[in-house]
């Protein structure tokens, strides 16, 4: 039996975000042991939902030094746990801290590493993943079968999530505290003030782009998002204009993003931004240009001023989950 060593990430209210689950799902699909690794404030509260998921040794690292993430320390811990325990896969997210910590580990190994993965598949110690490439022209597979340890990063709202089933007894590992000399110090991260979930989380986007004229405008999809239970989006052009921060922007220089429902308001559909949403499973395009690219990625288009369509979209869903 092979192990497999799952990164969860986790909010500051102590629950495994959903992109955990999905991965521990998949892991426990494969019916291969299943360790966990939890670093930062509130990861030694997390044993007991870890078991919920199948999990049979927890590295919980719950120590002022990981309360921010430093690369050096998260690189530092992760691969030490690694290299003692020599699981034969590595699954975490393709999240923003996923991308940076893990490639400095996969260097760090000397092992290879697929990130912004769409599709997994284990059997046994062999793990075969999907990943897009040419800004999402087409998908390619890859073999890690060379690797000593192979790591991948999946994008969230990619995986199912399943239940938790039974609750086992879970080993926990207290993680110490790297003892390094460090280049680099985090003194404060500034996060903002909504309590909505991150794009990437996001089950449902509204999205603006150019077409919404100004940022006063995007009140129109913050009434729509509300009414939804949605999180609001952006295209680089708006973020290049300083209408909304850059942590809004989706695209391929921005976030990846796979919710079940993407509406996108007055966005003519640039490849950039077609790269980071055309994993959604249904697109709403608004847009009064009707030769709009977006339209060719869109299940459903509706062609008119998204300053008359809006209005009407939020009165409707009001009556309809109100």
């Amino acid at each position: 039996m092979a192990t497999i060593t799952v990164f969860t990430e986790f909010s500051a209210n102590g629950q495994l975000k959903k992109s955990a689950i999905e991965l521990l799902t998949a892991a426990r699909g494969s019916g291969n042991k299943i360790h966990a690794i939890a670093l930062g404030s509130g990861a030694g509260q997390l044993a007991a939902q870890l078991g919920q998921h199948g999990v049979d040794e927890a590295f919980l690292g719950d120590h002022a030094a990981f309360d921010q993430y430093n690369p050096e320390v998260f690189t530092a811990a992760v691969a030490q746990i690694l290299e003692a325990n020599k699981p034969a896969i590595v699954l975490a997210s393709s999240s923003l801290l996923g991308r940076d910590l893990f490639p400095r580990v996969a260097a760090r190994l000397k092992t290879g590493i697929a990130s912004d993965c769409t599709e997994l598949s284990i059997q046994g110690d062999t793990l075969t993943v999907r990943r897009p490439m040419y800004a999402g022209k087409c998908t390619a597979a890859a073999d890690m079968s060379k690797s000593p340890i192979k790591i991948a990063l999946m994008r969230a709202n990619q995986l199912p999530t399943g239940a938790p089933a039974g609750s086992k007894n879970v080993q926990v590992h207290t993680v110490a505290a790297p003892s390094l000399e460090l280049k680099t110090l985090v003194k404060q991260v500034v996060k903002g003030a909504s309590e909505k979930l991150d794009l990437t989380e996001a089950n449902i986007i509204v999205s603006g782009g150019r077409g919404m004229r100004d940022a006063d405008s995007f009140k129109l999809l913050h009434d729509l998002a509300e009414v939804l239970g949605a999180t609001v989006g952006a295209s680089r052009a708006v973020v290049d204009a300083g209408w909304v921060p850059h942590g809004m922007q989706v695209g391929q220089t921005g976030k990846t993003v796979a919710p079940t429902l993407y509406i996108a308001c007055g966005i003519s559909g640039a490849i950039q931004h077609l790269a980071g949403m055309s994993g959604s499973k249904v697109i709403v395009a608004i847009n009064k240009d009707a030769n709009a690219p977006i339209f060719q990625k869109a299940t459903y288009g509706i062609v008119g001023d998204v300053f008359e369509v809006l209005p009407v979209l939020t009165a409707e869903f009001k009556k309809l989950l109100h």
